[in-house]
């Protein structure tokens, strides 16, 4: 497996672990991985009349940092965007917006380690 490959499956797998996370809420699950020519969404889920934009962080250690110093101001401005163009393109009128992060931490041993953070911005 090159390293790419094996980035996409811990990606992937993060991807996984949030969405059954967030499924867990009570939050469900509108798609995933959505992709137009400004960027990509992880997960965009309906949190009652509040649509979620979701971006999962997934480590497997913290030696170049934490999940949570890789959302930057420009980022979060970057989701939000996309979350208004999805919703326009899908004919979905939200009560509003909100930016969540998951951060998955996958250790070598023993179970993934989730924090959520709702209300990026």
């Amino acid at each position: 497996m090159t390293t790419a490959q094996a980035r996409q499956a811990i990606g992937a797998y993060g991807e996984d672990v949030a969405a059954r996370h967030l499924g867990e809420l009570g939050m469900t699950v509108l798609e995933r991985n959505w992709r137009c020519g400004e960027g990509e969404i992880d997960i965009l889920l309906r949190d009652g009349s509040t649509l979620v934009v979701c971006e999962v962080k997934t480590r497997t250690s913290l030696v170049a940092g934490t999940p949570h110093e890789a959302i930057t101001d420009a980022k979060l401005d970057r989701l939000r965007r996309l979350g208004e163009r999805w919703a326009i393109e899908r004919g979905v009128r939200p009560d509003g917006i909100r930016i969540d992060l998951v951060a998955v931490l996958r250790p070598r041993q023993g179970p993934a380690v989730v924090d959520h953070v709702r209300g990026l911005s």
